[in-house]
């Protein structure tokens, strides 16, 4: 998703850029600042427009018709922002409908190739051709989202190993074992070997072939780096201690952390600066519907498992937890007030969060901080939930933008294999996909309680 997010981006700013450049009567030194100020202020809204249009959802979650008419309504969106942006941001050296004209054209390339790229059969020679090592059920978890994910790639079949135990895959996608693995590899054209076998011991991993697949330049990875590649998780349940000693990631730099630290400060500067008028607002309304304080601090656990107390628009009554024991919030919670409903639909409870962000307790971008009552319980009965620890809590995070709010451990858990996933690989590129998806999710509504 970060790929097509960044290649939307780049090619609508590429668009407007050569258009605007083409209908200038001045130098093309003096018209290319302009016009790329306009087209990359154009390319973020529109990859806004797009995220919380789900376009960069899997396209098996929409028919043709439906892409077709979220690309509809890109367009039309995109258009009257293209005469705003050229209202605020004149130009002087190319015509004033230059701009609008080159959003129309940039929109519907990048729009048309969005949907062509979802819903169009690759060709079988630009397929990844992959065979999956292992038969069992976690194998078949592999082929599922293979099916459900990855568009560009053919799975070939499945080759058991032995000591399998019962077979969680169709018989038909069964490969024959009386052939080597990397011959058979190579017979068949295999680009990628994905090792899930629900047995490692007793003949389960076949290394001696799977070295010679890696010599002849076929891809081998492990069913935790399939997963982390495409669902953009880690695992639990295929996560190995020597894997996250071993592997890449979890960088965390002083570098690193005071970029992040100095992107926070300006951010929250701003967001307070821009959503000042809201929250003055939601501050009254919460007032005068119910007695009791507009805001509220509730304890929660942040970097290196310290507790800090975060500060919140109250959306709920005063005696919400009238006897003293933590709960989850759920549907409907009659708990919550009728302004309580709103802004939580909206999101705006959690702007006074800003002031944690300031105060250097949270991050823009991290994991969500729990109470303490609830990380307790999780982590016990979830594996490796205090790496969540070793990094800033954020206002908003990678688990928040790609799955609904839950109120289960086993919400947690699919949560904190998100959450894994930003601990190892976080950067500002993906901080900056996680709060594109963020204005989609509260465009839309989704997943609040």
């Amino acid at each position: 998703m970060l790929y097509q997010v960044g290649f939307d981006f780049a090619a609508l700013t590429l668009v407007v850029v050569l258009f605007g450049m083409s209908q200038a009567s001045e130098a093309l030194v003096l018209t290319m600042p302009g016009m790329a100020a306009q087209g990359m202020s154009l390319a973020a809204f529109l990859c806004v427009i797009a995220t919380a249009s789900g376009f960069y959802e899997p396209a098996h979650k929409r028919s043709l018709g439906q892409s077709c008419v979220r690309a509809l309504v890109c367009v039309l969106l995109v258009l009257p922002l293209a005469f705003l942006i050229a209202h605020l941001m004149p130009n002087s050296l190319v015509p004033a409908a230059a701009l609008p004209t080159a959003a129309l054209l940039g929109t519907a390339v990048v729009v048309a190739h969005r949907v062509y790229a979802a819903h169009a059969l690759w060709p079988a020679r630009l397929r990844t051709r992959v065979l999956v090592l292992g038969a069992g059920e976690r194998a078949a978890n592999v082929g599922r989202t293979i099916k459900e994910a990855e568009a560009s790639v053919e799975l070939v079949g499945y080759y058991p190993t032995v000591n399998e135990g019962a077979l969680g895959v169709p018989a038909q996608q069964l490969l024959s074992t009386h052939e080597p693995l990397a011959q058979l590899a190579q017979r068949l054209k295999v680009h990628e070997v994905i090792v899930a076998p629900s047995e490692r011991r007793g003949g389960g991993m076949p290394m001696d072939q799977l070295l010679a697949c890696r010599t002849q330049g076929i891809r081998v990875l492990d069913v935790s780096s399939h997963f982390e590649k495409t669902l953009g998780q880690l695992r639990v349940d295929c996560l190995e201690p020597a894997l996250l000693v071993f592997g890449t990631g979890f960088n965390q730099g002083r570098l690193r952390m005071g970029v992040k630290r100095l992107c926070d400060l300006l951010s929250a500067a701003l967001l307070l600066l821009v959503s000042a008028p809201v929250m003055l607002i939601t501050a009254l309304l919460i007032k005068l519907e119910s007695p009791g304080p507009v805001l509220y601090k509730q304890e929660r656990v942040g970097l290196n498992g310290r507790c800090f107390d975060v500060i919140k628009f109250r959306s709920m009554r005063t005696d919400a937890e009238k006897d003293g024991r933590p709960r989850w919030a759920t549907a409907k919670d009659d708990r919550v007030t009728r302004i309580g409903r709103i802004i939580r639909r909206l999101r705006i409870d959690e702007l006074p969060q800003i002031f944690n962000i300031l105060l250097g307790d949270m991050s823009i971008v991290g994991p969500r901080p729990e109470r303490p009552f609830f990380v307790e319980q999780l982590a016990r009965e979830l594996p490796y939930y205090g790496l969540r620890h070793s990094i800033k809590p954020g206002v908003t995070g990678w688990a928040q933008v790609r799955y609904p709010y839950g109120a289960t451990v086993e919400d947690s858990l699919q949560k904190l294999q998100y959450d894994l996933y930003y601990v190892k690989n976080h950067t500002l590129t993906l901080d900056l996909l996680v709060l594109f998806e963020t204005v989609g999710v509260v465009l839309t509504g989704k997943g609040a309680r």
